[in-house]
């Protein structure tokens, strides 16, 4: 009997001295990762390149421990009915423990090589901390998950688990596609319902310059990023300016950095919006300047020049007649060089598009002529950098069901504008880089179907500014 007892004993011993290793090895390492954002201080300056280049991989390996950590949960319910699984829910949270280290090393390399100091990449960073943590625990604390008296410890601490996961996810989120990703194109009645009935500002700013800046530019410098330490989702961040000091001048727009930035040829490294995304269009650019060239005010309601209709009542759009005995003519178009009809869709009643990308440069009224037989079914002309003059409204007054013509850097002169007034359905005109004069375009204002005309850059333009694309059933009134 007494040498049973020291037989256990010895084999006791080991095993606590075991027991206390693994736990202290733990201390050890969640102290290290406590104190992680002391030992490398996001001090908001980029540093080596190498860091960078090994921190760009956090994306790519930040997704293994969310997929492992979802999964543990749904392998312990699982066990219940396959005892099996649930062995195997242990390997994969071992697995998602040290996916997580990785992720976590992985995470503040790229945020010190970058010198990205942000609120919400700090938030980030430490929910990344304390996620690694919970989950070192839920391993140490899941083979006493049997025991009568701490058998709820293990679920709670997964269900802690699964909370920090979700909140570190959702912040990592916002740093990729911005703060405003899952609001930008939320209904406008929800986010009314949402604001609990908050009345919108009336200034210039709020409603025209803001949504400029937080649609292209939030995702690098908003809450979630601020690259080069510039914020532009608040007024005051904005002019506060980043690092290299202020990025709007008030009353110069060409000594403003912003400015100068959208206005650099995309392939400029000084280029903004960066990291590839589309330039902003002509008329955001056009109102972005009229607003900083008189006084970049937060609180002015209108600007100089700046005329905005009220929202015009949706126009009802009318199906076009069946051209299907046109449709050998079409093919035959469409396989060969030049001037194109492409179908909207399959259904004929969605009528046709009329493109001259191919043949923009010799495509003139002669050739536009030749599509009259066409006309009552186009209704999209893409006629933008071709050869057209004023003699071309005499053709397009026919094309009955057009809703959007692009007429931009034509020869167009605005003196056959008011041939247009007869089509019904047309809602969008572009007369961008034109010779368009204020007199001729004014004959557009007793339409009652047009919301988006565009005069950037022509002689009809009042103080560089016109509408913008992204804004609708809106009309410049000159």
């Amino acid at each position: 009997m007494a040498r049973t007892m020291a037989a256990r004993s010895l084999r006791i011993l080991p095993q606590k001295r075991s027991t206390r290793i693994v736990w202290a090895t733990s201390l050890g390492l969640s102290l290290l990762l406590l104190s992680l954002p002391w030992l490398v201080k996001l001090d908001g300056h980029p540093h080596a390149n190498w860091e960078q280049f090994l921190g760009r991989f956090h994306p790519l390996v930040v997704h293994l421990p969310i997929g492992l950590l979802v999964l543990v949960p749904l392998l312990e319910v699982a066990g219940s009915v396959r005892p099996a699984l649930r062995e195997a829910a242990g390997f994969v949270l071992a697995l998602a423990l040290a996916s997580c280290l990785v992720a976590v090393s992985l995470g503040f390399l790229l945020a010190y090589g970058s010198g990205d100091a942000s609120t919400v990449v700090t938030r980030h960073l430490w929910g990344g901390v304390v996620l690694t943590i919970v989950v070192l625990v839920c391993l140490l604390a899941r083979p006493q998950s049997q025991m009568q008296n701490v058998g709820y410890v293990y679920p709670t601490l997964l269900a802690c688990m699964l909370i920090a996961l979700i909140w570190t996810a959702d912040l990592g989120g916002s740093l990729t596609h911005g703060s405003n990703y899952l609001t930008q194109y939320m209904p406008a009645g929800m986010k009314r319902l949402l604001a609990f009935g908050a009345t919108p500002s009336a200034s210039f700013y709020d409603k025209h310059i803001h949504p400029i800046l937080e649609a292209n530019c939030a995702s690098c410098h908003g809450e979630g990023q601020a690259k080069g330490g510039l914020r532009i989702d608040s007024y005051d961040l904005l002019m506060k300016g980043g690092q290299d000091g202020p990025v709007i001048v008030a009353g110069s727009s060409a000594t403003s950095i912003l400015f100068q930035r959208i206005t650099l040829p995309p392939d400029h490294k000084q280029f903004m919006p960066a990291e590839g995304r589309p330039p902003l269009q002509s008329e955001d650019i056009a109102w972005m300047k009229a607003w900083i060239d008189q006084g970049a005010s937060p609180t002015l309601a209108k600007l100089t020049g700046v005329t905005i209709r009220e929202e015009l009542p949706a126009a009802h759009i009318e199906p076009v007649g069946d051209y299907s005995a046109l449709m050998p003519e079409i093919q035959k178009m469409e396989q060969g060089q030049g001037a194109k009809l492409k179908q909207v869709s399959a259904n004929p009643s969605d009528g046709l598009i009329l493109f001259t990308v191919d043949a923009a440069g010799t495509f003139d009224d002669a050739q536009l002529a030749q599509f009259q037989k066409f006309a009552p079914y186009i209704v999209e002309a893409e006629l933008g950098r071709t050869a057209l003059t004023d003699a071309s409204f005499d053709t397009l007054k026919q094309f009955t069901h057009l809703r959007a013509l692009h007429l931009e850097e034509t020869k167009i002169t605005g003196a056959g504008l008011p041939k247009l007034a007869s089509l019904s359905q047309l809602s969008y005109l572009n007369l961008s880089g034109t010779q368009v004069t204020a007199a001729s375009a004014a004959s557009l204002n007793t339409s009652k179907s047009l919301r988006k005309v565009y005069l950037y850059n022509t002689p009809a333009q009042p103080a560089t500014a016109a509408p913008r694309a992204t804004q609708p059933k809106e009309k410049n009134a000159q």
